[in-house]
């Protein structure tokens, strides 16, 4: 309630006393791979789903699959790699999860009403704002120009029948020649939802709301000061794959920004941004049956950073600067309640208070060669410490590894290379990259651990090496009139693979877990992907769309890596013409085969399932009325796929109802 008061506070005052402002600028990347449209002021009717969560939306691209554990927060995957080996920020801002299960990915933090577009980027190419090995997605917020006089609002209703979710949310923004303000709040309240054959999936309810709030003033012609907040918070919250829940999952995102653009002809535009997002999270037992002992796991996580952009243009030649750093508390317990009340506590650090500083300097440079081709070179060097603050947690992990010390230091790189061939209707492009990452908090310092999809407990490792890859890329595409087709691949060889490995002497804490793991490095793995995707113009209103993607990772023994996707497609077929819509889609995999037992993976079955939506625009005077109902999994199917946690089935058939009203 603190927080949500502070939040309204910063949100008044910024509306009384900043702008937004939206000053274009010449330089732009050439070199995004994707990007995603999303957001709810100005609804496509190409949508199909326009008030769909962010993972739905993400899990559109060929280069992401979606991990999940139940109905809420699901794990984004990029090149079919998890969090640990990707980066995920709201506007280029680092923000880390409070959950030591991954319950609460940051994608779970924000709402489509927020939100512009998701840009995303395979490999090396996304490293602009820290290190990854995957890629990155960087989720855009809404943005405004500055104009005459202005009010705009919107409301949004949406309602589906498989988990009973009731959505509602509302907006409002205005501008003038030297100021805007953009604020909004959407509420998600769902109940059990039904996989296929009207089978209740128990403990897969949740409840959300979010607000968020923008403002900016023009403090010249070429200067903005901008304001931003997000507040979120997310109640009983149930996990279905899992043996435990969440009981709130808060957070509070805020951040302050100072854009000019130079009048000159070599410096185009610098930005800076400081931010602050703190993050609670607390996992709860309370609502499952015959649960042998009772667990309170609350999480904790506190990032401050900055950075700075600099962009500018020298001949043919558009180079980036981005200046970055941030700092990080990260801290997660575990209390077991005996049955027996005479008996006391047991009290452990899961997360034991770990400091992550990091500051990174990322230089890019765009050549352009001449009118069908171009190069974009980038390089980043990143200062790397964690340390462990607390003693008692220091202790624990010395019981493993007596020499370790509280503080540890790394230089982290990225290199990459890539050119780009264009020429009437003929599109190339390859490329070459080497990175390496830092372990993660929990691979690094995690103390029992529980992976439920393994049944074992791990402990972290704070003698890992960094892991580094090195990767191969290229693009082929053809883009006429009606006909567009790219086919997309990537490859990479991922040295010092971690991994947990299972440590025979020790005891499980976990009640029913097989044993203890703890994270090591294989000596490499490699992952290989590949995708097409087409789009046919059949007539002016028809158009035919189809994904098809493939993925296989393998370690230095050619064991099969987890959660590699077999092969998927999906195919659409959207009529639209004047203010209607409509659009059969069909999706699918093959079975999966290449699974990868020692993981926790078994084979899965194949499965295909389609939907159906309808979409209408009304007009009443200035009130636009923007209408699409749909039914997904028409016929019921009930199925489950390799990204499912435990094999938790999805969702059965679904009708919806979306409703926009703006003016």
């Amino acid at each position: 309630m603190k927080q949500l008061t502070l939040v309204i506070f910063f949100m008044m005052m910024t509306a009384n006393g900043f702008a937004q402002t939206h000053l274009q600028d010449s330089t732009k990347s050439q070199n995004i791979q994707e990007v995603i449209v999303i957001g709810t002021t100005n609804i496509s009717n190409k949508e199909n789903k326009p008030l769909g969560s962010i993972d739905e939306y993400l899990q559109k691209s060929a280069k992401v699959d979606m991990v999940k554990r139940g109905a809420y927060a699901w794990e984004p995957l990029i090149n079919g790699l998890p969090t640990e080996r990707t980066l995920i920020t709201i506007d280029g801002m680092r923000i880390f999860g409070a959950c030591t299960d991954k319950m609460d990915p940051i994608t779970s933090y924000i709402e489509v009403s927020n939100l512009m577009e998701a840009s995303i980027s395979s490999g090396q190419e996304g490293s602009c704002h820290g290190n990854t090995i995957g890629g990155s997605i960087d989720l855009k917020r809404n943005k405004m120009m500055f104009g005459q006089k202005k009010w705009n609002f919107n409301v949004n209703s949406g309602f589906e029948t498989v988990n009973l979710q009731k959505i509602f949310g509302a907006g409002t923004s205005f501008k003038t020649e030297k100021f805007y303000t953009d604020v909004n709040f959407m509420t998600r309240d769902a109940e059990n939802y039904d996989a296929g054959n009207h089978v209740e999936i128990p403990y897969s309810q949740f409840q959300k709301i979010n607000i968020s709030g923008i403002s900016g003033v023009k403090l010249g012609e070429n200067k903005l000061l901008e304001a931003s907040v997000i507040y979120d918070k997310a109640n009983d919250v149930g996990y279905p794959a899992l043996p435990m829940d969440v009981s709130i999952a808060e957070a509070l995102i805020a951040s302050l920004k100072f854009q000019m653009l130079p009048e000159n002809d070599f410096l185009k535009s610098w930005e800076t941004k400081i931010y602050f997002n703190n993050i609670m999270h607390r996992m709860d037992d309370t609502k499952r049956p015959n649960v042998p002992i009772h667990m309170d796991m609350p999480g904790w996580s506190k990032t401050y950073g900055y950075y700075s952009h600099l962009k500018s243009v020298f001949n043919n030649h558009h180079f980036l600067l981005n200046i970055n750093g941030f700092y990080n508390k990260s801290r997660a317990e575990m209390t077991m309640y005996p049955e027996d009340k005479n008996e006391k506590l047991m009290f452990m650090l899961t997360w034991p208070d770990v400091r992550t500083l990091a500051q990174a300097l990322y230089l890019e440079d765009q050549i352009s060669l001449n009118q069908n081709s171009s190069l974009k070179l980038s390089a980043s060097v990143t200062m790397h410490q964690n340390k462990i603050e607390s003693e008692f947690g220091l202790n624990s992990l010395q019981i493993f590894y007596p020499e370790m010390k509280a503080e540890k230091t790394r230089i982290l790189k990225s290199l990459a290379a890539n050119y780009e061939f264009n020429k009437n209707s003929f599109q190339a492009g390859f490329g070459v990259g080497y990175g390496d990452r830092a372990p993660s908090v929990s691979e690094g310092y995690g103390f029992y651990l529980f992976n439920s999809f393994e049944k074992y407990d791990y402990i972290g490792n704070p003698n890992l090496k960094s892991e580094s890859s090195f990767e191969l890329n290229a693009f082929v595409g053809l883009k006429k009139e009606k006909f567009n087709a790219k086919v997309s691949s990537s490859y990479f060889h991922i040295s010092d693979y971690i991994v947990g490995k299972i440590i025979d002497k020790l005891v499980p804490m976990t009640t029913g877990a097989n044993g203890v793991k703890a994270y090591t490095a294989l000596d490499y793995a490699t992952l290989f992907n590949v995708s097409l995707s087409t789009e046919l113009q059949i007539a002016e209103p028809l158009k035919w769309t189809t994904q098809l993607v493939y993925t296989r990772g393998k370690d230095n023994e050619q064991g099969n890596l987890p959660f590699m996707s077999p092969f998927s497609y999906q195919t659409s077929l959207r009529y639209n013409k004047n203010k209607f819509s409509t659009e059969v889609l069909v999706l699918g995999n093959t079975k999966h085969q290449d699974f990868a037992p020692q993981y926790g993976e078994s084979e899965t079955p194949n499965y295909t399932i389609a939907h159906i939506n309808f979409g209408y625009l009304f007009n009443f005077g200035k009130t636009k009325v923007f209408t699409k109902v749909g039914v997904e999994n028409i016929f019921d199917r009930f199925y489950t796929t390799y990204s499912d946690w435990n094999k938790i089935p999805r969702p059965g058939r679904n009708f919806f109802i979306n409703l926009n009203f703006s003016w």
